[in-house]
């Protein structure tokens, strides 16, 4: 009786264990902070996950670059060692550089042009090229229009970018825009930035609004112009190698739960943009908007260097996205 009873508390024990042994918890690295709308929505992501696998599958935030940096956490996605990601689309260029051309300067006009161009064919056609590079890209998440700050002027005609030092990302084709537009393009990592704003070592710099003021960057720069020069997108990136492992209704669930947050998060970094504005105007930036004359005459003088990356991502790809933006503007 008393084996009998061990056996039925075995029993019970495997039973209770089992779906607990059975849960997959995917981590998710980031380089922003866990309360930046980027993180936010990560946890969105893992609540949906949660309900719709009924929690056979979670997803854990690691948040301020905790796992690495972008390209060394896609690296370990590759390799098995890391499931998740949501990094800027400009790193996946190393690995497939049709990505580049969302970058392309003031091609892409609005947030509304963007997500009908990247819901739509065109990008489900570059997420479609990650797999054979041990990747899957479930949606493509907004970081923003890019603005530029400096503390000598206020911009607010096409001329004006000319003889500002100012700090680009690492990345030729960002060097190439503002060098083109006459400013001294300066790359330098962001870590380095403030300090050197601060030191009058650059001018000025350019970032999507929500990291502006999350930087404090206001602190050391007075003038901010909404230029819209680029267009900054993030990718929902899972392993192959994770991916593989889930069932048909694993892979259901995880493709709804990612739809959902990307929609949560394009909502969520919308509205703490415009905050952010406000919140810039507060603390005292001034900032102007380009006439569309100057938008128009900015975008004729960076022409080239439109063409010269279009060469350079692929000419079908760029091509093929200026066909889509066409048609989505001839539905409005």
């Amino acid at each position: 009786m008393k084996t009998r009873s061990l056996l039925v508390a075995a029993a019970l024990m495997s039973a209770l264990a089992g779906p607990a042994l059975a849960q997959k918890v995917l981590k998710v690295g980031i380089g922003l902070s866990d309360d930046h709308p980027q993180g936010v929505a990560v946890k969105k992501f893992g609540e949906l996950l949660s309900q719709k696998t009924g929690g056979k599958i979670t997803a854990k935030l690691f948040a301020g670059g905790s796992l690495g940096n972008d390209v060394t956490m896609i690296s370990a996605l590759r390799g098995g060692t890391q499931e998740m990601v949501v990094p800027d689309s400009s790193t996946l260029v190393s690995l497939v550089k049709d990505f580049g051309v969302i970058n392309l300067p003031l091609v892409i006009q609005n947030e509304q042009e963007a997500d009908a161009l990247l819901d739509g064919p065109f990008g489900q056609k570059l997420l479609d090229k990650l797999p054979e590079k041990g990747l899957i890209g479930l949606a493509f998440w907004e970081n923003g229009f890019r603005h530029v700050t400096n503390s000598r002027k206020p911009i607010t005609k096409a001329d004006d970018f000319a003889g500002l030092k100012l700090r680009v990302i690492q990345n030729p084709l960002f060097i190439d825009t503002f060098n083109t537009l006459g400013a001294n393009a300066t790359p330098m990592p962001f870590t380095e930035l403030y300090s050197a704003m601060e030191q009058k070592a650059v001018d000025g710099q350019e970032n999507p609004l929500a990291t502006i003021l999350a930087s404090k960057f206001y602190e050391v720069q007075k003038h901010t112009v909404l230029s819209r020069h680029i267009y900054s997108a993030w990718v929902l990136l899972l392993s192959k190698k994770t991916w593989d492992g889930f069932s048909a209704e694993e892979k259901k669930a995880v493709q709804e739960a990612a739809r959902e947050a990307t929609v949560f998060e394009r909502k969520t970094i919308r509205a703490f943009s415009e905050n952010a504005l406000a919140e810039l105007k507060k603390q005292g930036m001034q900032v102007t908007e380009l006439p569309a004359a100057e938008q128009a005459r900015m975008k004729e003088k960076l022409q080239p260097v439109v063409a010269k990356f279009s060469k350079e991502f692929g000419e079908a790809t760029a091509k093929e996205m200026s066909t889509a933006l066409d048609q989505i503007r001839a539905r409005k």
